[in-house]
């Protein structure tokens, strides 16, 4: 049996990988928060954690709880579970970590943790924090498996899509309660109401098609991402896994391959 993966996060990047990973045959289980706050939610495998089950191109994700983890990939299903990383760990005992929470720094995760971590995204430095560190800036080296050193700094600047880059993004404008009005996949117009913090109203500030919105009935904080719309408007886009999320999910997949065909060597010549 092919060495077991614990994903910490379940967003839309962390999901590229998953889907990747599950291709290739290897048994997933992701560690999300009680209430997660991803935005390209359709997308998402750890949705599962709000809807209970998410399916998403061929696979199936379930939110359970840890002793239910066993019984759930034997039936070929994702668990998604919320105990805490520490607990997994302990309980699990999964031979690989990839840390794509992509919160932009090391919330934890650290070499040791397993016999192969790897970080996505910046925060992570290969060689002290991880073994493997997966570019995720767009460009040349998106999805590119690093061993020495980190990944790109964030620039802040959010990729560009359809020649759009701050603009697509739509973020809090106060602390409050976030209400949503339109859905994804829904086409809008710049200046658009589509939500609102508290009594206040949040716009588009492009026209193209929701990629995606915070779920409805959260509470943010002031400058929160609430939303994604793009301005090449294919609904399908909404729905599926993005070319950059299965970029990095390659980098993810080749690190994991790499390693466990290294180790079976080294078995091998013993």
């Amino acid at each position: 049996m092919k060495p077991l993966v614990l994903m910490r996060g379940g967003g839309d990047i962390a999901s590229g990988a998953v889907y990747r990973l599950r291709r290739a045959g290897y048994p997933v289980v992701i560690s999300e928060i009680a209430i997660p706050t991803m935005i390209r939610r359709e997308v998402c495998y750890g949705n599962a954690v709000h809807r209970g089950e998410m399916i998403l191109e061929r696979f199936v994700a379930r939110h359970v709880s840890i002793g239910e983890v066993k019984d759930t990939l034997a039936q070929e299903i994702i668990p998604v579970v919320t105990s805490s990383y520490e607990e997994l760990l302990d309980t699990l005992k999964p031979e690989i970590v990839v840390d794509a929470i992509l919160s932009k720094k090391n919330l934890g995760t650290k070499r040791g943790d397993a016999e192969l971590v790897i970080g996505v995204g910046p925060g992570f430095t290969a060689g002290e924090d991880v073994d493997v560190v997966i570019e995720t800036m767009r460009g040349h080296s998106l999805g590119r498996c690093i061993y020495d050193g980190p990944a790109q700094p964030n620039t802040g600047i959010p990729g560009n899509v359809g020649g759009y880059t701050h603009e697509r993004v739509i973020h809090s404008p106060k602390a409050g309660l976030f209400t949503a009005k339109r859905h994804i996949g829904d086409s809008v117009q710049a200046n658009e109401v589509i939500g609102y913090v508290d009594e206040e109203p949040v716009r588009a500030k492009i026209t193209g098609i929701l990629r995606g919105i915070l779920k409805s009935g959260l509470i943010v904080s002031d400058h929160f991402k609430l939303a994604d719309v793009d301005a090449r408007c294919e609904e399908s886009h909404c729905y599926s896994i993005s070319d950059k999320s299965l970029a990095v999910g390659g980098g993810v997949l080749e690190a994991v391959t790499a390693w466990d065909y290294e180790r079976n060597l080294d078995g091998n010549n013993l």
